[in-house]
């Protein structure tokens, strides 16, 4: 999980310079192309075809077409967001992942992580301060993409028990590439520098080796454990983004961002607290 930390602000910083010049789907496109061209190299000579073979392949295109959702969400809400900013709002996806947990995974949640839930999402208004202007209309795509990578960790976690790590982040791979890819003729753009095209490539293997990361996480520890290594993010995307951009979250954001981790942890903390 702190690789996946220290990659996931990295590609996002790698996609917004690109959202300077680039249309979001094309960046996703390449984004995921390559992405599934590195699974192939990593984990092809190993596994051979059987990489693709899965216990439950519905569930596998299921969770993937919830990733890209979240991906195309996120990456254009990110020409439009500060680094740091969208990363907090992202980090409303433990919400509902506790929300979702009853109906989807069968767990049982009690009345005070409903509250931190409702409490957390607080946080995310004050952030996203709807309807002053603060920031850009799009910042509300980064609640969608919280919503489908909550649900994407939940089934990311309900098919670790039957396919391999390296199954499942090489389907996340290929669902996108196969669907970006009938999409991407309406949007394509010619790279004119190599910038652009390292850009392109680089941002996608970034990705994908974090995600990978975070499938290998998830089958050796709870979420509950992982979560406070997660919210590292925020460091990152905020140093980034003030290095890169010069962009700094203001002091409303601060306030949301302490209420999102503060019910974040405490979600956690409970979880452990029921499962002993």
């Amino acid at each position: 999980m702190t690789l996946a930390v220290l990659l996931f602000p990295f590609m996002n910083a790698m996609v917004k310079l690109l959202r300077e010049d680039f249309d979001p789907a094309m960046i996703i496109w390449a984004r995921y192309v390559s992405h599934f061209l590195l699974m192939l190299l990593l984990f092809l000579p190993k596994h051979g075809w059987s990489l693709l073979k899965s216990a439950q392949p519905q569930i596998q295109a299921g969770r993937s077409i919830l990733l890209l959702i979240a991906t195309i969400s996120y990456f254009t809400a990110l020409g439009h967001v500060p680094l740091a900013t969208a990363a907090i709002i992202g980090f409303t996806s433990p919400f509902v992942v506790t929300a979702l947990s009853t109906p989807i995974l069968g767990e049982q949640v009690g009345w005070r992580r409903w509250g931190a839930v409702l409490v957390g999402f607080v946080g995310a208004l004050i952030v996203i301060r709807p309807g002053t202007g603060a920031l850009h209309p799009l910042a509300g795509l980064v609640l969608i993409t919280a919503f489908c990578y909550g649900l994407y960790q939940i089934y990311t976690r309900k098919i670790s028990a039957s396919d391999k790590a390296a199954t499942t982040i090489t389907y996340t791979a290929l669902v996108g590439a196969i669907v970006t890819s009938i999409a991407v003729p309406f949007f394509w753009q010619t790279p004119q520098t190599l910038k652009q095209v390292l850009l392109l490539s680089v941002a996608g293997m970034v990705g994908g080796l974090g995600h990978y990361f975070v499938v290998k996480a998830f089958q050796y520890a709870q979420a509950s454990l992982l979560a406070p290594v997660a919210y590292g993010q925020i460091v990152g995307a905020t140093l980034l983004g003030f290095i890169v951009f010069g962009e700094l979250p203001d002091g409303w954001t601060w306030v949301g961002t302490s209420i999102i981790i503060g019910c974040g942890l405490y979600i956690g903390y409970r979880e452990r607290a029921v499962r002993s």
